[in-house]
């Protein structure tokens, strides 16, 4: 199974947390497309080298979108930290802790765990709140005046896989 994380880098919200067979270009998109509906456009979306963010259909969907992309370098997970600390989390809270009998299963507890995750579990680096208490804080970038680098970038990584599979 192939997992795609999204998460705000400030506020360290999940903002998409997806599972299937297999991450294509078009799931991508679809995700991105659904977090930017609901809480309008990043700046800026990390993300590592993966087929699923260098084809060209999500370069020309993220332009239209008004997003722009930093890649980080191969090979240096250091450069993208809030990913690796988040993936971390899914895997010792949701893959070590489940055993998924279908992709469909995967699908629901991840639809579980996100709220979970978002909602009840307090975060030290954000004042032992939880991110969606420490988002409601946060004004919402709604100008370019207000956006700031590190307000509006997001991470992803598709490349979870859960073990075993």
């Amino acid at each position: 199974m192939k997992w795609f994380t999204l998460i705000d880098e400030y506020t360290r919200e999940c903002l998409a947390l997806e599972v299937d067979r297999g991450m294509t270009a078009k799931a991508v998109q679809a995700a991105l497309a659904g977090v930017v509906r609901e809480r309008g456009a990043a700046v800026h979306i990390r993300s590592d080298n993966g087929s699923e963010f260098i084809a060209e259909a999500i370069w020309a969907w993220m332009t239209a979108a008004g997003l722009e992309t930093l890649y980080i370098a191969p090979g240096a997970p250091w450069e993208n930290g809030y990913a690796e600390s988040f993936n971390s989390k899914v895997r010792d809270e949701l893959l070590n802790a489940e055993k998924f009998g279908s992709v469909l299963e995967a699908k629901v507890l991840a639809k579980e765990w996100r709220p979970e995750y978002n909602h009840v579990r307090p975060h030290s680096s954000l004042g032992d709140r939880t991110p969606a208490e420490f988002g409601e804080m946060c004004p919402r970038p709604d100008s370019a005046a207000l956006r700031r680098d590190e307000d509006t970038s997001v991470t992803v990584d598709p490349t979870l896989t859960a073990p075993g599979t």
